[in-house]
């Protein structure tokens, strides 16, 4: 072969390997920057037996031609699965190389939970299990392993957490949810609240105590610090609380529209209407600003009250007992036209 020959084979080789290059890069530019087009977020769950397959295959479903995408990426890059372990958020718009790299960096996307009125620990479990990879039994043993070390008895665990909205990655362990739930509210209830606490003759979970009575007792938030002074003033005197959703309570049905006297008969230390005192502990988790309000609540002279008879969910606060029997009477006779039983 002459040398213009040579150079020209040379120069044909080079052409080959330039377009081949070329259109290599540009089909790998395609794959890798195709965008997730869905209309919303979708998550991709990968627990930590899941294999190559499994996640190519959540990456396929859920995730369109991103997703696909994603997916021949991982095959071609063989992956190691263990890193993949966990919760991605993928958002519209999302390139296919990136959420190939979110998963297998494990670089997982926090999962939000939020939760409120929750009355017993097992609705709270269940509540958080649904959102994470654990279950509720081990959610369960961590608290019954954590709380009690704290001071927390059976009977406060609920005092022990506060409705907001937290931020865990899916994996999080138990134990670390637990943790992290008990330093929020250990950071709540700081030296300031802590004053007014026994300002009040109160300790932390007596405040949720009474918090979560007049949580139950009120739809109106901003009749709760009345409603918690009026029991405060009960105890003060040596009154007990009558406080219908402690019946509620301890018989296990808040749904109960009217209490009867079978119901205010229930023995336990949960009825208010047969034991002097706060019971126990919380008959729900109180919200943050109901605490405050029983915090802050300002000092006034009611002992009893009464739902309005309008059925508003609001009250009428007295301190004389007549007016209060007529009070109650308007509501019975509400209650009978409405044949509420």
């Amino acid at each position: 072969m002459d040398k213009k020959s040579i150079i020209r084979w040379s120069l044909s080789s080079l052409a080959i390997v330039v377009i081949a290059s070329v259109t290599a890069l540009a089909y790998w530019s395609h794959l890798a920057y195709t965008r997730y087009q869905g209309p919303d977020d979708v998550w991709i769950f990968i627990p930590a037996d899941a294999d190559a397959a499994y996640i190519r295959s959540q990456l396929s479903e859920k995730a369109g031609d991103a997703g696909k995408n994603a997916a021949r990426l991982w095959s071609w890059y063989k992956s190691d699965t263990r890193k993949a372990h966990g919760a991605y958020k993928i958002t519209p718009g999302t390139s296919a190389v990136d959420i190939f790299k979110a998963i297998s960096r494990g670089n997982q996307t926090p999962v939000k939970l939020t939760f409120n009125n929750v009355r017993t620990i097992g609705q709270l479990t269940s509540r958080i299990a649904s959102r994470m990879e654990m279950d509720s039994t081990s959610l369960s043993a961590a608290i019954d392993s954590i709380l009690p070390e704290s001071g927390f008895s059976k009977a406060t665990y609920i005092a022990a957490f506060l409705p907001d909205t937290y931020e865990f990655y899916w994996t999080a362990s138990p134990a670390k949810v637990v943790d992290t739930l008990l330093k929020h509210r250990n950071r709540f209830w700081n030296d300031t609240r802590r004053a007014k606490a026994k300002a009040l003759g109160l300790n932390p979970v007596q405040v949720a105590t009474v918090a979560s009575i007049a949580e139950e007792e009120t739809n109106s938030c901003s009749e709760r610090g009345t409603v918690a002074r009026l029991y405060l003033n009960r105890i003060h005197r040596g009154m007990p609380l009558q406080a219908d959703p402690t019946v509620k309570f301890a018989i296990g049905d808040f749904t109960l529209k009217r209490i009867t006297q079978k119901h205010l008969d229930t023995p336990s230390p949960y009825n208010t209407y047969r034991v002097n005192g706060l019971p126990p502990g919380p008959i729900r988790m109180p919200e943050a600003a109901t605490l405050d309000a029983v915090l802050d609540s300002r000092p006034h002279p009611y002992i009893y009250m009464c739902a309005k008879e309008d059925f508003s969910g609001r009250h009428n606060f007295t301190s004389d007992y007549s007016t209060h029997m007529k009070n109650a009477a308007r509501y019975r006779q509400e209650l009978n036209k409405r044949n509420i039983k």
